[in-house]
C-alpha cells in the first residue's frame, strides 16, 4: 500500500518542544514560530489576489507543506488586515481530519506566510469539472462551502480550506461571471437580513452542482441568476434520484424557516440509502 508523504503533525511540536527535545519558539496561539528559510520552496500551487501558494518542504521537521504567500500592501489596499488576523487565530484552533490545517505563520517586510497541510490532490472543483457530475455514493459532503473550497488529501478525503482566503489555480476558476453568486439564498439577493438558514441552501446548491455538474441557477449573465433565484426558477435533469430531488427541494425553499433542517436531512431517505455504511462509521 503507498503511504502519504509525510506531513507536518503540529500536536508534536504543539508546547515548541520536538521529539529530539530541540525547543522552538512558539506563536501566542500555540503555532509554531518560523521564518522562510525554514523551507525549500517547490512549484505553484495556486494564485489569488492576495498572493500565491507553493509547495515546500519545512527542513526542521522534513515534512511536505504548503505556503501561502499574501502580499501586505494588496491586504493593506483592500483594508482586510484584521480580518485576515481574525481567520488565523480561528484557523489556528481547528483540528479535525476534514479542516485544513494551518500549522503556524510569519512575516518580513512585504508578505505574510500561513504555512499550511498540503492536499496533494488540489481542489474537488477541478475534480467535479473533470468527470462531469457525481453519484448519489459521493455527491453528499459539507455544508456552507463551494466546490473550489474543498481540498482532496492523500487519499482523496476531504479538506475544508481557507476559511474566505482561498486561492485558486486560474486554469479551474467558474467559466460564468456569476462566482459565488449562484450560491447566494433570496434574502442576500434581495439584501434582507439573514441567518444561519444561508447555510442549509448552501447545501442544496452544492448537492444539486455535485449531482447535475452546475448549480441550479447557472446562467451567462448575473442579472437572470438574480431573478431565477428569487424565482426559484430550476429544474432537474431525468437522471437525478427521486430521493435527491426531494433532499434538494426540501433546501432550496424561498423562505428561510420553511429549509429543511441538518438533522433531518440526517434522515432523509436520500442520505439513509446512500451514506448509511458513514453513518455507521460515524463519519456523518
Amino acid at each position: 500500500m503507498n503511504h502519504p508523504p509525510s506531513t507536518l503533525t503540529v500536536s508534536k511540536y504543539q508546547n515548541g518542544a520536538t521529539s529530539k527535545n530541540e525547543n522552538y519558539a512558539t506563536n501566542n496561539d500555540g503555532t509554531i514560530k518560523m521564518e522562510l528559510t525554514s523551507f525549500e520552496i517547490g512549484r505553484p500551487l495556486g494564485k489569488g489576489k492576495f498572493g500565491n501558494v507553493y509547495l515546500a518542504r519545512a527542513k526542521p521537521y522534513d515534512h511536505t507543506v504548503a505556503i501561502k504567500m499574501l502580499f501586505k500592501s494588496q491586504l493593506l489596499k483592500n483594508n482586510v488586515q484584521h480580518q485576515l488576523r481574525r481567520e488565523i487565530e480561528i484557523q489556528s484552533h481547528m483540528q479535525h481530519p476534514n479542516i485544513l490545517r494551518l500549522y503556524g505563520y510569519f512575516h518580513d517586510k512585504q508578505r505574510i506566510y500561513l504555512v499550511l497541510e498540503y492536499a496533494p490532490q488540489g481542489e474537488l472543483y477541478s475534480k467535479l469539472r473533470k468527470v462531469g457530475r457525481f453519484d448519489n455514493e459521493t455527491a453528499l459532503i459539507h455544508r456552507d462551502i463551494k466546490p473550489e473550497n474543498i481540498l482532496l488529501g492523500y487519499f482523496g478525503e476531504l479538506k475544508i480550506a481557507d476559511f474566505g482566503w482561498s486561492v485558486h489555480a486560474p486554469s479551474f476558476r467558474r467559466g460564468t461571471m456569476c462566482g459565488t453568486l449562484d450560491y447566494l439564498p433570496p434574502e442576500m439577493v434581495m439584501h434582507q437580513p439573514y441567518n444561519e438558514k444561508v447555510d442549509h441552501w448552501c447545501l442544496g446548491i452544492l448537492t444539486y452542482e455535485f449531482l447535475v455538474g452546475k448549480p441550479p441557477f447557472e446562467t451567462e449573465d448575473s442579472s437572470t441568476t438574480y431573478r431565477r433565484i428569487v424565482n426559484l426558477d430550476y429544474a432537474f435533469p431525468s437522471y437525478v434520484n427521486e430521493y435527491a430531488k426531494i433532499f434538494i427541494s426540501s433546501l432550496l425553499r424561498r423562505k428561510p424557516n420553511e429549509r429543511a433542517s441538518f438533522e433531518s436531512c440526517r434522515e432523509s431517505m436520500w442520505m439513509q440509502t446512500f451514506c448509511k455504511d458513514k453513518f455507521d462509521k460515524h463519519l456523518l
